[in-house]
C-alpha cells in the first residue's frame, strides 16, 4: 500500500482520530495511538494542529497561518504542504476532495 498522498487546495484536511495531543508550552506532543510513536511539533506546527482539529481546506489554514505570522505566501505555502504531506505520509491526518460529499 502507498502511503503516497496528494493534497491539494481543493483538499480538506482534519487530524485522524486516532491520535492524543498536548500542548506544552506553545509546543505540541502527538502519540499516534496506532503505532505508539510520538511526535513534537514546534509553535507553528502546534498551531497548525491546532486549526485542523476540526475539517479545514488548505487555504483556511494559510490564511490563519498569515494572519498569525509573518511569513512570505510562498513558503508559508510550501512549508505548509510539505508539513501536511509528512502528516499524511504517517496516518496523522485525514485528507479528502472538496468536491467529494
Amino acid at each position: 500500500m502507498s502511503l503516497d498522498c496528494t493534497i491539494s487546495k481543493s483538499s480538506i484536511v482534519v487530524a485522524a482520530q486516532e491520535q492524543l495531543s498536548s500542548d506544552i508550552g506553545g509546543e505540541a506532543i502527538i502519540l499516534d495511538m496506532k503505532s505508539g510513536v510520538y511526535y513534537g511539533l514546534n509553535t507553528v506546527g502546534a498551531s497548525i494542529w491546532n486549526l485542523i482539529q476540526e475539517p479545514k481546506t488548505l487555504d483556511e489554514i494559510r490564511d490563519a497561518l498569515l494572519a498569525e505570522y509573518e511569513v512570505e505566501p510562498e513558503k508559508c505555502d510550501r512549508d505548509l504542504l510539505t508539513l501536511l504531506q509528512e502528516f499524511a505520509a504517517v496516518g496523522l491526518i485525514e485528507v479528502k476532495d472538496e468536491a467529494v460529499a
